[in-house]
């Protein structure tokens, strides 16, 4: 009986999902420790990457509970058994990233979580470092999680800031966790001030991205870079849009783009605005993907947001959200 290579083998093996792959572990010793080598790994994660396979999206409902969705058949969907499931305890995404997903829950414990292979692992605490006193006063805490290819290493950022009375901005931090060190270390402090409320930055060109404000009394939104290379910040061109209008804006990462929703009012109509960051350098390039008008919501504005979830498989349509 004729029998494949052990080379043979690993070309089929890094084509299949990876629910596939988690069965076939059980065929043999050899296959088992291939499927789990570190070079298999990523080797398979970038066939994945270029072929444009074994990708879902997943969302969060009901707070605690986690789905999976196809993009290409949005009503096929698969619930998810993440790390406390069972307890019932709101969990919030801090971000994702090749298949990784950093959560959070209400006790501030951060977990690293592979729905594919069903792996945890629970992040060690790290304090913030402001006084006692500044605990009577609010703060506003930022997080994005990414991977590095110069280190070959997965980070954490977190982002702290105590705000004071008078929008006075109190005190500022910023932390890195490395997941091949596995600890935290504190980096250089950051320039802008942040909103009030958690949001995880967007993965992009090797960089995570917020939506920030250069001032404390700004009302205009920027874009701020965090080079996951270097470790460092800076502000970032948007595109052209026309400044006089009230904006709503929104950032998300489509197809490893940097992609911006602007939602704003034009006369009788809600105009909404897709535009994707082609090139990434020392002046961003924008380009307008989309831009449609929606008068039914007219009577919602500025409290409506329409947000870009992710491109089918193909490129040719896009799958959007309207928080109303």
């Amino acid at each position: 009986m004729a029998t494949l290579s052990h080379d043979l083998a690993i070309e089929i093996l890094r084509g299949l999902s990876v629910k596939d792959l988690l069965r076939f572990q059980c065929v043999s010793k050899l296959w088992c420790s291939s499927i789990n080598d570190s070079y298999f790994i990523k080797l398979h994660l970038s066939d994945s990457l270029k072929t444009n396979t074994n990708h879902s999206l997943i969302l969060r409902k009901s707070g605690y509970d986690f789905v999976s969705v196809n993009y290409d058949s949005p009503k096929t969907t698969q619930r998810l058994n993440h790390p406390l499931g069972e307890q019932k305890k709101p969990v919030k995404i801090l971000g994702s990233c090749n298949g990784l997903l950093a959560l959070i829950d209400d006790d501030n414990r951060i977990f690293l979580w592979n729905p594919s292979t069903r792996k945890s692992q629970v992040l060690p605490s790290t304090e913030i470092d402001f006084s006692s006193a500044s605990s009577f006063f609010p703060r506003s805490t930022y997080y994005g999680f990414g991977y590095d290819p110069i280190s070959d290493d997965y980070k954490l950022v977190r982002m702290v800031q105590l705000h004071g009375n008078n929008k006075r901005y109190l005190h500022s931090e910023a932390k890195v966790y490395s997941l091949r060190s596995n600890c935290w270390r504190r980096i250089k402090d950051f320039c802008f001030y942040l909103i009030l409320h958690r949001k995880f930055g967007i993965l992009a060109n090797n960089a995570l991205h917020w939506m920030v404000f250069k001032t404390p009394q700004s009302w205009k939104q920027n874009l701020v870079g965090f080079d996951l290379g270097t470790e460092e910040f800076r502000f970032l061109e948007l595109p052209d849009l026309c400044l006089d209008k009230l904006f709503c804006y929104d950032i998300k990462a489509m197809g490893g783009y940097n992609c911006l929703t602007a939602t704003f009012r034009d006369s009788n109509d809600v105009v909404a605005e897709v535009w994707i960051m082609k090139e990434y350098g020392v002046k961003e390039s924008w380009v307008k993907l989309i831009s449609w008008n929606q008068p039914h919501l007219l009577s919602c504005f500025p409290s409506v947001v329409v947000v870009p979830l992710a491109f089918s498989k193909n490129g040719d349509k896009v799958l959007f959200s309207s928080d109303v």
